[in-house]
């Protein structure tokens, strides 16, 4: 997956032309790269790449730069936008299938509650849609039933791990964990503070072709 560019934005500026400030995830970006800017497929070229304010022919995998893009207006950004290969988009969800722990709550969740996700440079509202497994502490494995299917719990508490279909508020960027862990490990925030980690297992296409 090494070859396949992502860079995730985390800011905009429109110094001298569009600006995009962020990481690169994967891959490398060099100087006049064609890439698409997700989720709105624009075809942009790379421009300049800056690496701590030093102009650079190519930026690498774990780079922190900025680049200068053609062929986009500041305004059609966002952070939380994701720069990709233009032969290999990042995946683009409205839910996903989740591993979490939960780390410090008020109350339990169960489907409906509400709260708020950090992913990558992307910062969006999350609904527990459904509690679809509990993992077992002392095995490191689902929990089942005596028919050996999974429990699936009604509600969850602190300091469980819960597998979870969760429904964004509107589709953004995002990857699995095993592909492209930095864009599939996110956190959960309600009334400003953390509770609870996870990793995103699979996303909405993939959850609709395990359907069928």
């Amino acid at each position: 997956y090494q070859r396949r560019v992502r860079e995730a934005v985390v800011s905009t500026q429109s110094t001298g032309g569009t600006m995009v400030m962020g990481k690169v995830i994967s891959g490398e970006c060099r100087k006049n790269q064609s890439l698409t800017i997700m989720p709105n497929k624009t075809v942009v070229q790379v421009a300049e790449i800056q690496i701590d304010d030093m102009d650079s022919d190519i930026a690498e995998s774990g780079d922190n730069v900025k680049l200068k893009l053609r062929n986009i207006e500041e305004e059609d950004i966002s952070p939380g936008f994701v720069l990709c290969s233009t032969d290999n988009h990042c995946k683009i969800a409205d839910r996903f299938l989740a591993k979490i722990q939960l780390v410090e709550l008020r109350n339990i969740i169960a489907p409906g509650f509400n709260c708020i996700m950090h992913i990558h440079s992307s910062v969006t509202e999350v609904m527990f849609e459904e509690l679809v497994g509990l993992m077992d502490k002392k095995t490191g494995k689902k929990m089942v039933d005596k028919q050996g299917k999974p429990v699936k719990p009604r509600c969850a508490k602190e300091r469980e791990v819960i597998f979870a279909k969760l429904q964004l508020a509107s589709p953004i960027c995002i990857e699995s964990f095993d592909q492209f862990p930095q864009l599939g490990r996110f956190t959960l925030r309600d009334e400003g503070k953390t509770i609870a980690v996870g990793v995103v297992l699979k996303t909405s296409n993939q959850l609709a072709s395990q359907n069928n």
